[in-house]
C-alpha cells in the first residue's frame, strides 16, 4: 500500500464546525476503508496547518478519490504529500 500524508487547513466554513472534528475524521476513515485504504492516524497540529492525517491506498487513483471525498463539503483545504518508506527510496534510488 502506499502512504500519503496530507496536510489540512481550516476554511472559513470548517472553523465553524472544529466541534465536529471528531465526526469530520471518521467521515474521512470511511471514506479511506472503503475504497480499500487505512487511516493511519490523525494530528491537530500547531503552525501553517490544523490537521495532519496519514493515510493507506491502494495507489494515486485511489488516493486522489479519497482526496475528492473529504474535501468535498468545503470544510478543509488539503496539500498531498506521497511517502516513500526507505525501503521504497532505496530501491527507487538503485533503479536510477
Amino acid at each position: 500500500m502506499s502512504v500519503y500524508i496530507t496536510l489540512m487547513k481550516w476554511t472559513s466554513q470548517g472553523r465553524g464546525g472544529i466541534p465536529a472534528w471528531r465526526d469530520r475524521v471518521e467521515e474521512a476513515e470511511r471514506a479511506i476503508e472503503a475504497r480499500g485504504g487505512r487511516l493511519v492516524d490523525a494530528y491537530v497540529t500547531l503552525g501553517r496547518f490544523d490537521v495532519v492525517e496519514i493515510f493507506e491506498a491502494p495507489d494515486d487513483e485511489t488516493a486522489y478519490q479519497i482526496l475528492i471525498e473529504v474535501a468535498k463539503h468545503g470544510q478543509v483545504t488539503t496539500e498531498t504529500l506521497r511517502a516513500f518508506t526507505r525501503e521504497e527510496a532505496e530501491k527507487i534510488v538503485r533503479l536510477s
